[in-house]
């Protein structure tokens, strides 16, 4: 099985390269693998000795950041080695300066492992909720270099959980302790006779707090939204919009925010033709404006997290197409979440359907009857936005736990 993996990764290496004369994301991968050695050999401390954490892609870091941020806060001296696999995880965070080295994971090749490992020489290794390399946590257990997993879940259509499994189930034998997420998973795991495990929660609740704790202040938006009741749809995708900008259209007494997921012009303009109401984008705006629109497009990134401090209820979009986007950064601002179906894979989601503050429809119809029963019944509004608050409030503290546990840090 071991010359099975190795043939298959080395096989999507060669894919990616492949990919990358054609797709952009795939050709920043291929570049960015190639630079990782000569940049070690460069900026790697000799001595080693480095935390390694690593994050798959842009979430999963914004779920280990407050870790990091708290490590480096009580231990300054701490070397941090931040690695990513995903380009939109790298070129985003290149530059963060929570951590001393950030790099790609080089591909999960035995040389490429062996050379990565006697460079950095970490002390201990600390995986955020996916990626399970078997060559990494193989070489790592025979290192004797303690490896963790945190914010973990698991789900029973997992390949560890397959009759066929059974090398993949060891390489979970590599992990000192893992620190997972719910019940589920520890029931998961203990049927496969993994139970040196932790249920400590979602780390991403601790981070939508900071983010909410560190909100900027938007004047123009407050102005917009300001004695209205106001829609945000954040991160939408044109099947959200369809049916968002539809109803913003027949429903006079709302306003709406909508922070498309791709802000390039012809989608910009895709959205712009199908209002038939008052609109401004973002970077256009004038206080002027803002007191004559109705809608207001968000053309430009970072600003999202912030702008849900001023809705009165929430759409997520990307529920009709892979999955849906960030619902905890909007329900942390006491915001009702509504979505599309597909959401199974989100512990989030689900638990906030089944406590009254997310609501999931599968079309038009179902997200029309939903807004209008919160938008016009005050106290089912006040209850749903309550829970949906008290529900990120209940879930914080898996960071705290970890650093505890972990480093002997009281957070």
């Amino acid at each position: 099985m071991k010359l099975i993996y190795n043939f298959g990764i080395y096989c999507y290496k060669q894919l990616v390269a492949l990919a990358g004369i054609r797709n952009a994301k795939a050709r920043k991968l291929t570049q960015g693998q190639k630079g990782i050695f000569d940049y070690l050999a460069s900026h790697a401390d000799p001595k080693g000795g480095y935390l390694w954490i690593h994050a798959s892609s842009l979430g999963e870091f914004e779920q280990g950041r407050p870790l990091i941020e708290a490590i480096k806060k009580a231990q300054p001296d701490t070397p941090i080695l931040l690695t990513f696999f995903s380009p939109s995880g790298y070129e985003v965070r290149k530059d963060y300066p929570g951590a001393d080295l950030i790099c790609y994971l080089p591909f999960d090749l035995p040389g490429n492992v062996r050379r990565f490992l006697d460079i950095t020489k970490p002390t201990k290794a600390i995986f955020i909720k996916y990626e399970f390399w078997a060559n990494y946590l193989n070489e790592l257990n025979r290192r004797n270099i303690p490896l963790y997993i945190i914010s973990a879940i698991f789900r029973p259509n997992q390949i560890f959980f397959r009759p066929y499994g059974g090398y993949f189930r060891r390489i979970l034998r590599n992990f000192t302790h893992l620190y997972i997420q719910n019940e589920r998973s520890r029931q998961q795991l203990a049927g496969i006779g993994i139970t040196n495990v932790s249920i400590v929660g979602d780390t991403r609740f601790d981070r939508v707090i900071e983010i909410r704790n560190a909100a900027k202040e938007l004047p123009l938006v407050a102005a917009f939204a300001k004695g209205r009741k106001t829609l945000i749809a954040g991160s939408s995708w044109p099947k959200d919009e369809e049916f968002i900008i539809d109803y913003f259209n027949n429903r006079k007494d709302i306003k709406l925010i909508l922070a498309p997921h791709e802000i390039h012009e012809s989608h910009l303009q895709f959205i712009e033709k199908r209002l038939q109401r008052p609109f401004v984008r973002y970077t256009q705006a004038t206080p002027d404006e803002m007191a004559t629109c109705d809608c207001l497009i968000i053309d430009c990134f970072g600003l999202l997290s912030s702008i849900y401090r001023y809705g009165t209820l929430a759409y997520i979009g990307g529920g009709f197409g892979a999955g849906i986007h960030n619902i905890a950064e909007a329900a942390v601002y006491n915001l009702p979440v509504i979505f599309g179906p597909n959401h199974g894979r989100f512990k989030e989601a689900l638990e906030l359907i089944a406590c009254e503050g997310g609501f999931a429809v599968n079309n038009n119809t179902e997200f029309v009857a939903v807004a209008d029963r919160l938008l016009d019944n005050p106290q089912q509004l006040a209850t749903a936005s309550q829970n949906a608050g008290n529900y990120i409030a209940t879930h914080a503290g898996a960071t705290r736990t970890i650093l505890k546990d972990l480093f002997g840090i009281e957070a």
